[in-house]
């Protein structure tokens, strides 16, 4: 099990060279199980088909991941049924940081979030949020990509 550290924006948009320069991903993913602390997820991400179990709430959370087969994650994808999303990652480094901008599709488009991961929660907590617009919803159980896949988009 390993811990991510995370915070979590909504944007307000996604700046035209993120675009460009970030590496993009199509990933569609659903959740067999959705409890107040732990997810069970399938995703499919690019040609990767993954499982993953996430423990906790906010900033902090246990989580494993174990790349699974298509046969599997074909079984299993019923099951998500009305607990799944779709959206394109782009994903880039800056500096030290992995930032990833998902550009959220269907019934949860136009919604823009932005996922910095970190190495300590030291790390989190200095972050400085970019310049274009965005709010920190990390602590916002509403914008956790398991309660937007059953939920869908929070009226704020």
């Amino acid at each position: 099990m390993s811990l991510e550290i995370e915070r979590r924006f909504v944007l307000d948009e996604l700046p035209e060279d993120w675009r460009q320069q970030a590496k993009a991903i199509a990933i569609k993913q659903g959740y067999l199980i959705i409890e107040e602390r732990r997810e069970l997820r399938l995703r499919k991400k690019g040609t990767r088909h993954l499982m993953t179990v996430k423990y906790g709430t906010g900033l902090m959370r246990d989580e494993q991941e174990q790349e699974i087969d298509a046969g599997l994650f074909e079984m299993l994808w019923p099951l998500t049924e009305g607990k799944r999303l779709e959206k394109t990652r782009y994903s880039m480094w800056v500096g030290d940081d992995l930032y990833e901008a998902d550009v959220f599709e269907g019934g949860l488009a136009p919604l823009l979030m932005l996922e910095v991961e970190f190495a300590t929660e030291a790390d989190a907590n200095r972050f400085t949020p970019p310049d274009f617009g965005c709010r920190d919803v990390t602590d916002d159980p509403r914008y956790k990509n398991a309660s937007l896949a059953k939920h869908g988009r929070p009226e704020d």
